[in-house]
């Protein structure tokens, strides 16, 4: 079953990559989203590739506050209906099937795009497996985003931010060791669009605006297919390096305002990384990497159990 994402040129011409704007797909009975598939999907996974908890949350809520799930994340999807619970299984591209989908999504994305436009990078998705009346709360992503519900319903707010008055500079910045859960005041709603989404329904999630989703009265399976541009791949580098230089006392200046060093940011990432990401390649080696280098809250989604 070959995907198709179904959306008006005019939309998308007037927005991307820098407004949110809605869409349509014919992906509700795609087989990639059964249950089943999704249990085999997460039983292939490494467990660092899954995040689940309670879904009974608040926008506002901090993660460290956040109810466990007393289920494996077999039984999680399995009892998804009733246990009111929030899943995601993180860089699905990993399985053949879900990366060939994302690509095919994609490629009819890169059709689109006008010329000179950057090419679309780093392809990865993320599914969530979420009970009715669930909440992910107030965060923001370092990627482009097209998401797509494929069941149940969906209230996502997306939120102007151009001013960081919602989510500060200091707050974009990249850690393993941050938690992706940001402060929300209800009055931020003054600056939302709510988007009410239902099965075959999507829209676009540009980079780095903040957004909160709460699901309706069905589980709901949808997924957010993701790419970074070469623009993007460079701020979020220098993102990465200015919260490694913050914990070290030294607060930098935002990507694009001191491009010297800027520059100077992503060579020592790439430098760094060139050591790191070959030892980055079994679950063991990547869990202690985050803790010796970013403590032990950088892997704080193995603890899935209530206390």
């Amino acid at each position: 079953m070959t995907p198709h994402l179904q959306y008006n040129s005019d939309d998308f011409n007037a927005n991307y990559p820098t407004r949110s704007f809605p869409y349509k797909h014919d992906l509700a009975k795609h087989p990639l989203f059964d249950l089943s598939r999704l249990i085999e999907l997460a039983k292939s996974m490494d467990r660092d590739r899954i995040e689940y908890n309670s879904g009974d949350l608040e926008p506002g809520h901090r993660y460290e506050d956040t109810p466990k799930i007393n289920l494996s994340v077999e039984e999680t999807i399995r009892q998804i209906r009733d246990c009111h619970a929030w899943m995601v299984i993180k860089n699905v591209e990993q399985d053949p099937e879900y990366k060939e989908f994302i690509k095919t999504c994609l490629d009819q994305v890169s059709e689109r795009l006008p010329e000179g436009a950057e090419p679309l990078e780093d392809l990865q998705g993320f599914i969530f497996v979420s009970s009715a009346h669930s909440t992910t709360p107030f965060h923001i992503d370092a990627e482009e985003n097209f998401f797509i519900q494929v069941h149940g319903d969906k209230s996502f707010h997306v939120f102007e931010n151009d001013d960081c008055r919602l989510v500060s500079e200091e707050s974009m910045e990249i850690s393993p060791g941050k938690f992706r859960n940001m402060s929300y005041e209800e009055e931020f709603e003054s600056r939302a669009t709510v988007y009410e989404l239902a099965s075959g329904d999507g829209i676009f999630v540009p980079y780095m605006m903040p957004h909160w989703v709460r699901t309706g009265d069905q589980y709901s399976i949808s997924m957010a297919i993701t790419w970074k541009t070469p623009s993007v791949i460079r701020r979020n580098k220098v993102r990465f390096m200015n919260a490694v230089l913050r914990r070290a006392g030294l607060v930098q200046a935002a990507p694009g305002r001191k491009p010297w060093a800027d520059g100077l940011k992503v060579a020592a990432y790439n430098m760094a990384f060139a050591v790191i990401n070959p030892l980055r390649k079994s679950e063991k080696s990547r869990k202690l990497i985050r803790q010796l280098f970013f403590g032990r809250n950088a892997n704080y989604y193995y603890n899935e159990k209530s206390a």
